[in-house]
């Protein structure tokens, strides 16, 4: 029994076995008493996932889930949902290279470039192994002559710069990965990431960048995306006005994340400076092709390796585990518990650690754009929410801001906390680590056992600010613990939630691969594009955007600007 024999999740049985079980506990369940009542409830309901290959740590991550709202009849239900719903053999026809994403008929195969092992991977019957491999030799011999100063401007200086230009996945990723990753960064190296069309972004980092000493990359698979050619074009303009119009130096300076060979040689780029992928790598998934040259010059290809490995590891796991076992499997499913049982409307991911500061922005996209979506595959609309709003910010800056909306406010906000246990930077004997670490879990304590008007009455507090002080807790959270924030265990955290992103689409019954909603606005605005050009009052849309885009025509000042 799978989802193709049902139209929606909620027909399936287990997903009403789950909805009596919610009826009948959600009243009364509280944790704080689960754990008084089972002294081995995090034993029973913690997962740790081990990569031996990690070689700078001992390659642990903890994932508690026993501070969730579930019981042990609980799991059992969800593990049968994802039976009911197929998430194995959904997940078994991604990895043989099926073309699941069916509304673009392609393959969904990131799993292939992070194939570290070299197992046999085909697409449409034909290998894609030699392929990943021979791009990612490619990306290792550029990215070893640039770290080494074989690779020179046109001036024959060293380049200190690398501007990466793309938008969406093709920035999201890198800008993500290499600050996560950037004690292993060569920092020597500056990196910049334009992907805004608003133009005070590449404005910024072209007042940061010396012409003879800056290397481009332009991330657009098709070369015709609309901002990153934009800003590529300008930084192109910038460089030749820089450079006297030297258009024989554009080849030492911008490289071409991109397929299209006919719009990268027409730009200027050597051919073989283009770095390719194929159509089966998603935007939001391809920070493990060659999209991800830009953390291969940073940290270095062999750390990028590790990253692979990593990934690689979790692929594995998340293959051959058990569903009982399974880690990201569990923590998709209770993301359907509680977007679907509980009406959990967002999901915290909140990381103790600065380094992970664009961590959450990166979920961000895999989550919302992979399932922000309201129509099964079978091409019905569901009558269930999909996709929770993910946000997050790190910890312990974002306990001073929207914390207190979680221990005190009226809504159910599951979430997940991740903290390394050794710090890169181990200031004054380990101090600011314990301290990090003190309040990475006194907070999910808190959120849990919370706080009765019986203490706060006991602390002698006036009784006008009773009410104010008191904390219900029962607030749900994951803890997931890192022994260090090496490149194989981010690249492990990562996929962790890209196949937990997989197991809340497939219970949902929704494609999570493609991304049609991200294309009206992109039509409208090229339509816009052209009446902003013309002269005359615009009238062909509603009276608000008639009046907007007129206000600002009025309004736009006649200047040309070069960086």
């Amino acid at each position: 029994m799978s989802t193709s024999d049902f139209s929606l999740a909620a027909e399936l049985p287990a997903w009403s076995a789950l909805q009596s079980h919610y009826n009948s506990i959600h009243k009364t369940l509280r944790l704080k008493e689960l754990f008084t009542q089972n002294p081995d409830r995090f034993a029973e309901f913690s997962r740790k996932f081990t990569n031996p290959e990690d070689s700078d740590s001992n390659g642990q991550l903890l994932f508690d889930f026993s501070k969730n709202l579930i019981t042990a009849e609980t799991l059992n239900l969800l593990f049968q949902l994802a039976r009911e719903a197929g998430v194995e053999k959904l997940r078994d026809a991604m990895f043989a290279g099926e073309k699941i994403n069916f509304t673009e008929n392609r393959a969904v195969y990131h799993v292939a470039l992070r194939n570290v092992s070299c197992k046999p991977m085909q697409v449409d019957g034909n290998s894609v192994v030699e392929e990943v491999n021979s791009v990612l030799e490619h990306m290792k011999e550029f990215s070893e002559q640039v770290r080494s100063g074989e690779w020179k401007g046109y001036t024959g200086k060293k380049i200190k710069s690398i501007v990466n230009i793309g938008i969406g996945g093709s920035d999201l990723g890198p800008v993500m990965v290499t600050e996560a990753l950037k004690p292993y960064s060569d920092r020597s190296l500056e990196l910049h990431f334009v992907s805004n069309i608003d133009g005070t972004h590449i404005a910024e980092a072209l007042r940061q960048c010396d012409p003879e000493t800056t290397l481009f990359l332009i991330a657009s698979k098709t070369f015709t995306t609309a901002e990153t050619c934009t800003n590529a074009n300008t930084a192109k303009d910038w460089f030749l006005n820089k450079t006297d119009n030297n258009t024989d130096a554009v080849a030492k300076h911008f490289v071409a994340l991109s397929t299209n060979k006919e719009e990268v040689q027409k730009f200027g780029i050597d051919p073989a400076n283009m770095f390719g992928f194929e159509s089966w790598v998603g935007g939001r998934y391809s920070v493990w092709s060659a999209i991800g040259l830009s953390v291969a010059i940073y940290i270095g290809f062999d750390n990028f390796k590790q990253f692979l490995q990593g990934a690689h590891a979790m692929d594995n796991h998340f293959c051959e585990a058990p569903l009982e076992q399974n880690i990201p499997v569990i923590g998709g499913l209770l993301s359907v518990w509680y977007s679907n049982f509980w009406g959990a409307q967002t999901h915290l991911v909140a990381p103790f650690d600065q380094y992970l500061h664009r961590f959450p922005a990166y979920l961000q996209q895999l989550s919302m754009e992979s399932n922000g979506k309201a129509i099964t595959r079978t091409g019905h609309y569901v009558n269930y929410t999909t996709g929770p709003v993910l946000f997050g910010e790190p910890a312990t800056n974002a306990q001073h801001s929207f914390f207190q909306l979680l221990h005190q406010g009226t809504k159910i906000i599951p979430s997940d906390f991740i903290l390394a246990v050794n710090s890169h930077n181990p200031v004054k004997n380990n101090l600011h680590q314990k301290m990090l670490a003190s309040n990475f879990f006194a907070q999910s304590e808190a959120l849990m056992v919370g706080k009765s008007i019986e203490q706060v009455k006991a602390e002698g507090t006036p009784d006008e600010l009773v009410r104010h002080k008191e904390f219900k807790g029962n607030r749900p959270t994951t803890s997931i613990l890192v022994d260090k924030l090496t490149p194989a265990a981010l690249g492990a955290l990562i996929v962790y939630y890209e196949h937990l992103t997989f197991t809340e689409g497939v219970v949902w019954n929704i494609n999570s691969f493609d991304q049609w909603g991200v294309e009206l606005g992109k039509v409208l605005a090229k339509k816009i594009g052209v009446e902003l050009e013309q002269e005359s009052e615009v009238k062909s849309h509603d009276s608000s955007t008639n009046g907007l885009i007129n206000a600002f025509k009025a309004n736009l000042k006649s200047e040309n600007y070069i960086p």
